[in-house]
């Protein structure tokens, strides 16, 4: 990877709208931290697979994919969600999409998975409720720094608490 203050990052998530469909929103940032934000991009896609119990990449996977392809190739993405499910490698969303992008993903969870045991706890902000890092590409004790070093006082990283507002539509305040 490149030098921290030259990485072009990517914080993405996906919402499902009572009407139907998918909108996937993507923050770019400049930095490893995600203090300088450079883009944000959203798509809509009129139709999406059905949710199918631990098959939820099918759903959210073509989502990603299509926000991604707003944008110039990144360096790093961080997903909502956890990239393996099990120390065995059982690959969730993340090992899903690191496989079809080739890019480094860091996995953030904001509730335990049972078989994720190989999560690493981050604890940021004031709150003793931890978030869960997996990745790959990436060493995970170095994708936990990250995640703990990410812009923003609360428990979940601004940069994910921004795309989660862009996914879902609502008005953001510009930067």
């Amino acid at each position: 990877m490149r030098a921290d203050d030259d990485q072009r990052c990517g914080a993405v998530d996906v919402h499902y709208p009572t009407e139907g469909g998918a909108r996937a929103a993507l923050v770019v940032a400049g930095d490893l931290r995600f203090r300088r934000i450079i883009s944000e991009h959203t798509t809509q896609l009129p139709e999406v697979a059905d949710y199918q119990p631990g098959r939820f990449y099918l759903r959210e996977l073509p989502a990603v994919m299509a926000v991604l392809a707003t944008t110039v190739p990144l360096d790093l993405l961080v997903i909502d969600g956890y990239v393996d499910l099990d120390p065995q490698g059982r690959p969730g969303l993340g090992a899903r999409l690191h496989a079809q992008s080739g890019v480094p993903i860091i996995g953030v969870a904001k509730t335990a998975y049972r078989g994720a045991t190989h999560a690493v706890a981050v604890r940021r902000g004031q709150t003793t409720r931890p978030l869960f890092v997996t990745a790959v590409g990436i060493a995970a004790a170095d994708a936990a720094a990250i995640v703990d070093g990410m812009a923003g006082p609360y428990r979940l990283p601004d940069s994910l608490r921004r795309v989660d507002t862009l996914a879902r539509g609502l008005s953001v305040t510009s930067r």
